[in-house]
């Protein structure tokens, strides 16, 4: 089994919830939060230092006339601070000495950027799409929309504002819960992906009819495109519903073959990220609508453990009633994905199991854990819900 270096995006493992209870707060959730302790000023939190001034950091490139989408029209893609940048020394911080000695030393670093996550080079690839939108389409709301989504207390924004910053990324709205779950906000923001370290909160996002992921750390991380989003999926449990691994699991591979010829005229339900790929496919027909179909900074990838001839027909005939494109499909009759998708070199790759997951980390491409379905009976053996 590969490891997987998970410590970077699983922050605060649990201990959020062990925080004074309060009230629900005013997202409509109740849990642990910071709120029930009193106020942190400077004072209280003995600081013994100034914050170091900031070095190297690089002008923001901010264009002129910039505006902001409005949720309805924007494909918004909530992530969250612990997976968008790397955080593993501040949770050490936070297991060994608490909030307070948390606080104190994230102010004391304020000006000190974090290092990228394993969203990053996903984000960076979303802002490129944005460039590309807006030199077609200056007025178009239809961009992406990045929203940072953190438990952290207000106070660790401005490092977050400063990492930002730092790395010249364009992200304006943030969620900072100090300590409360983020999801009555996400369903406010109207998100279409929402990324997190914390598997938890994924599935509380999942059951809301949020598309949602865990991501994970490879040890090692392959170089992706800076100018083309590439985004792959696996099928069943994640574009499609589980009806068909169910079957498979149940009754093992010949009666599913025998199921998908019998239902192959009959559409498969969608499943938890079959509106992310509609979204991703509303905004690659814009650059079809200016003839740029070969150029398109959006490409879409299925990579499924399904047989072609046996079992791939049925899933082409979903996407295709549903008037999805996928511009490259993979059936791989059950072959290791990770070398399929070592060669696809996607910003993220959607997978419903775990030995998928890890194999693709293994051959270093971040991939992200959708905690839905039948196959999660069969991954229950990987606790996957610390952090955030």
């Amino acid at each position: 089994m590969v490891k997987m270096s998970l410590e970077p995006v699983q922050v605060m493992s649990g201990q959020v919830a062990e925080l004074p209870k309060v009230a629900p707060s005013s997202n409509g959730d109740s849990g642990g939060s910071w709120e029930g302790k009193r106020e942190f000023d400077k004072d209280h939190l003995g600081l013994t230092a100034k914050p170091k001034p900031v070095t190297g950091r690089r002008a923001r490139k901010v264009e002129g006339a910039v505006f902001f989408p409005k949720p309805e029209n924007a494909v918004t893609v909530a992530v969250s601070s612990r997976v968008l940048f790397r955080t593993e020394r501040e949770q050490k911080v936070f297991e060994q000495k608490g909030v307070e000695e948390y606080l104190r030393y994230q102010i004391e670093h304020e000006n000190e950027p974090f290092a990228p996550g394993p969203a990053f080079p996903f984000v960076k690839a979303l802002e490129a799409v944005n460039a590309r939108l807006r030199e077609l389409y200056p007025q178009s709301e239809e961009l992406f929309d990045i929203v940072l989504v953190t438990y952290n207390h207000a106070h660790v924004g401005i490092r977050l504002i400063n990492t930002i910053n730092h790395h010249n990324l364009f992200i304006e709205r943030f969620c900072m819960t100090g300590g409360s779950s983020p999801i009555g906000y996400l369903k406010a923001w109207q998100t279409n992906l929402y990324l997190s370290a914390d598997a938890n909160k994924v599935r509380e996002a999942l059951t809301e009819g949020i598309a949602a992921a865990t991501m994970f750390m490879p040890e090692k991380m392959t170089e992706v495109s800076e100018s083309q989003l590439r985004v792959a999926f696996d099928g069943d449990a994640v574009l499609f519903s589980d009806e068909s691994e169910r079957i498979f699991k149940a009754h093992g591979l010949d009666k599913f073959f025998e199921h998908e010829k019998e239902n192959e005229d009959r559409l498969l339900d969608h499943g938890p990220l079959k509106g992310f790929l509609e979204a991703l496919g509303k905004l690659q027909k814009k650059f079809y609508a200016k003839g740029q179909r070969l150029d398109c900074p959006i490409r879409t990838y299925l990579v499924t453990a399904r047989s072609a001839a046996s079992s791939g027909i049925r899933a082409l005939k979903t996407l295709r009633a549903w008037g999805l494109e996928i511009d490259e499909a993979l059936f791989l009759a059950g072959a290791p994905k990770g070398p399929m998708l070592e060669k696809i070199r996607p910003h993220i790759y959607f997978d419903d199991q775990m030995f998928h997951v890890e194999g693709a980390a293994e051959m270093g491409t971040v991939a992200a854990h959708v905690p839905y379905g039948i196959a999660q009976k069969h991954n229950s053996k990987h606790n996957t819900s610390a952090g955030k």
